[in-house]
């Protein structure tokens, strides 16, 4: 699920969670997201969600509508895009379990022929499986050397598969991600058969057979 962060100045106004199809935004006190400053029009700009993605089209405002400091007619909006209209900064985040397709799982290192050497061994690989959200099931085997988890921007781990296991390290975000709900400590902390880790509100369960 979407979300605006809508913030003048550095200063969080208001945040809006983008739940129906339409959500409008202008001066006038009947939108959706009302702005009282005279930069912005009565009817400035509306929200589409179609599916997954959101649009944003400017209804033919007078300062216009701006994505990352460009000016747009309509435009789908991606997770962390700036929109701004007159001195107002509206942040756009994707949240929850309904991203994980796109966010959950960045990437897997490098491909066997890569720069990390040797492959790790296919044979009974390690695996984090999903335990909620809606995601909850879904198995990633560690076959890579690293493995990196998380929502870019919230909070990032690595799995690290080394000879003697397999290791996770916490990679970004202010808050480190917990292990059987005791918060990450040290650079690395080995991973056991059961660990339950949780990281951007997904909770995940390391599985070594």
């Amino acid at each position: 699920m979407g979300k605006l962060v809508v913030s003048l100045d550095g200063v969080v106004i208001k945040e809006v969670q983008v739940t129906k199809d339409k959500t409008t935004l202008g001066r006038r006190p009947y939108n959706d997201i009302v702005i009282d400053n005279l930069a912005v029009s009565g009817e400035h700009a509306v929200l589409q969600m179609v599916g997954a993605d959101v649009f944003i089209e400017d209804l033919n405002s007078t300062n216009g509508t701006y994505i990352n400091g460009k000016a747009v007619k309509k435009q789908l909006l991606a997770h962390n895009d700036t929109i701004e209209i007159g001195k107002y900064k509206i942040k756009y985040l994707v949240e929850d379990g309904t991203d994980y397709e796109k966010t959950m799982i960045m990437k897997q290192g490098a491909a066997a022929s890569g720069g990390f050497g040797a492959p790790a061994p296919a044979s009974n690989p390690a695996l984090i499986r999903v335990l909620n959200g809606a995601a909850a099931g879904r198995e990633v085997s560690l076959t890579k050397v690293v493995t990196t988890v998380g929502k870019p921007g919230v909070q990032v781990a690595s799995i690290t598969k080394r000879p003697g296991g397999y290791v996770i390290a916490h990679v970004e975000g202010g808050s480190r991600p917990t292990i059987n709900g005791a918060p990450l400590a040290g650079e690395t902390v080995p991973l056991r058969n059961g660990d339950v880790i949780e990281l951007a509100g997904t909770q995940m369960q390391f599985v070594q057979p």
